[in-house]
Parts: structure tokens; C-alpha cells; sequence
């Protein structure tokens, strides 16, 4: 069997179940007021509901496991939903919105929009801070494409600026920055980095604070063709830019600078729950599905407050 002849890929009971099992772990939890007794939340049954719709009797609405997720009020049938999840979740480098459009037969754009709401989903909700006592992350930049409107020129001047923490044996975090700035970088690395922990970095010179806020700031100079000096390296961080550009420019090959933080979202969701961390395929689609949650994405902004931006 196939990845995509699996049950969940071609049955909407299956699907719906499939995500209601991890979005609601524990049973129904109404989006609407918050509302997890199960003796006050009923599934409304027969011809004239459809099925996987419940009410509640706190605020008496009525919703589904979409409500209020990046599923709600879309059209795709859920069951391909699912597989662009899979499809995303397990292609390491990323898979193309040209070829999920041809394996589910949905439209480009529709295949587009969905992909990016998928992103979103990958964004975490909540950032805790990398690193700890007896732990390292390592830092670096990287430049990507072109800043739209800027005439091309030498160097990186003319790119987006991507700066990456790397935890070794741990997660990714990275950011679209404006610029290498001392501040701009120093702010960062301190609100995401404990400061038990031990720094290494190349020897850019916008690292050069960095020593007073950490237990140890330590630097290779790739300059004089130094990677490794005993246990000091970049190498880690180095080595998901080698998968974060190979994904950028040989399957995505365009992204408009707008949506670079999804593209950054998603690479650093692979990178955090890879394989090499004890999360397989199926976790890792696991972890994104329950991550759809209050992350809902329109094409015009709704006239409600706190809703994701729309494209």
C-alpha cells in the first residue's frame, strides 16, 4: 500500500478521525468557549447534521474539528489535507505546490494556499528559550534570494538576511533579519539562548558581545580556513543551511520575501523533529496536525481581532 492508499487518504471518516485524535486527545474541546467536559458536549447525529459535528452546552455553539484551525471553511476535502500534510512532513528538503497540485488533483493556487496555511501551522505557539548547562548552540547567517526591487550587485547586500541557533542534538530556530547588526543580533541570540549555555559562531563581528552574556562565546575563523578547533565548529548550523538551500533552490527555487518566515517555519519544524531525534513520519505528522490549532489563514483579513494575517 501506498502512502497516499491509506484510509485516511481516501475516506473523510477516516480523516476526520484521524485528526480529531490528535487535536482532541482527551475528547471534544469546543474553539468557541473553551469548554472540555465531555457530560456537556453532545455529537449531533442524523440526516440533518453532518457527520463530526458537535454542539455545546456551555455557549450552545455548534462546531467541528476544523473550527478554528487552518482546515476551517475550506472546500479541499480534508482527506487531502492530509495528505499535503504528510506529503510536506516527511520530504526532507520539501516538496513543490507543482507536485502536489498534480498528485491530489486540486488546483495550483488552491494547492499554494494551502501549502503556506500548512507553514503556519509549523510556527510554534510559544518559544522557549535553546540551550541549557553542559549544552551548545551554535549561530550563523546565511544570505537568500533577492530583495525585491534591488538592483542585483556584488556580495549579499542585495539578499535576505537568514540568521539560524542551532542546539546540537536539539532543535532549529531562525529569523528573517533586517540586518547583522551588533544589537540586531546580541537581542536575539540573548532572547533565545540561555545564558548557561556555551556559544559558538564564526568571526563575524556582530557576535562579538556575545561573550558577556553566555558561559563561554567561542569562534572559528573560516577566514583562515579554521572549521574545527577541538570542539568548537559551526558545522551543525552549517549543515541545515546545506538542507535549507538545497530545499529553497532546488524545490522551491522562487519565494517572494513576504513569506519567508513560513519557508523558515517549516524547514526548522523538519530540522527539530527529524528523525535523528527518535520522530518519525508519522510523529512528525502527528506534532503538525495538533499545531493547526487558532492559526487560522483567510485570503482577505476577516473583520474579527486576533486572527493570523492573511497573504
Amino acid at each position: 500500500m501506498s502512502n497516499l492508499q491509506k484510509p485516511i487518504f481516501l475516506d473523510e471518516t477516516k480523516a476526520r478521525e484521524w485528526l480529531e485524535a490528535r487535536v482532541w486527545p482527551h475528547g471534544p474541546h469546543c474553539p468557541h468557549c473553551g469548554n472540555a467536559d465531555q457530560d456537556k458536549i453532545t455529537a449531533l447525529q442524523g440526516k440533518a447534521h453532518r457527520p463530526g459535528l458537535y454542539q455545546c452546552a456551555e455557549c450552545r455553539e455548534q462546531f467541528t474539528v476544523t473550527v478554528g484551525t487552518v482546515f476551517e471553511r475550506s472546500k479541499i476535502p480534508l482527506s487531502k489535507w492530509l495528505a499535503a500534510l504528510f506529503l510536506m512532513t516527511a520530504s526532507k528538503k520539501g516538496v513543490s505546490a507543482h507536485q502536489v497540485h498534480r498528485m491530489l488533483g486540486i488546483s495550483y493556487k488552491s494547492t499554494w494556499f494551502m501549502m503556506h496555511r500548512l507553514r503556519e501551522a509549523m510556527r510554534p505557539t510559544s518559544l522557549t528559550p535553546l540551550g541549557g548547562k553542559g549544552k551548545t548552540v551554535e549561530v550563523d547567517e546565511t544570505y537568500i534570494g533577492r530583495l525585491k526591487d534591488v538592483p542585483k550587485q556584488r556580495g549579499g547586500a542585495h539578499k535576505n538576511i537568514v540568521m539560524t541557533l542551532v542546539e546540537r542534538g536539539g532543535s532549529a530556530r531562525s529569523f528573517h533579519i533586517d540586518s547583522t547588526t551588533l544589537n540586531e543580533v546580541t537581542k536575539i541570540v540573548r532572547e533565545n539562548v540561555k545564558a548557561e549555555t556555551i556559544v559558538n559562531t564564526d568571526e563575524g563581528t556582530w557576535y562579538k558581545q556575545l561573550g558577556a552574556h553566555f558561559l563561554s562565546h567561542d569562534t572559528v575563523n573560516h577566514s583562515r580556513e579554521e572549521y574545527v578547533r577541538d570542539d568548537i565548529s559551526t558545522n551543525t548550523v552549517e549543515g541545515y543551511y546545506s538542507i535549507f538551500k538545497r530545499g529553497m533552490k532546488g524545490v522551491y527555487q522562487h519565494c517572494a520575501e513576504k513569506h519567508l518566515r513560513r519557508y523558515l517555519a517549516e524547514f526548522d519544524f523538519r530540522y527539530s523533529n527529524r528523525t535523528a531525534l527518535g520522530v518519525d513520519d508519522a510523529s512528525r505528522a502527528g506534532l503538525l496536525a495538533h499545531g493547526i490549532k487558532g492559526k487560522r489563514l483567510t485570503y482577505r483579513r476577516p473583520n474579527r481581532k486576533n486572527q493570523a494575517a492573511p497573504f
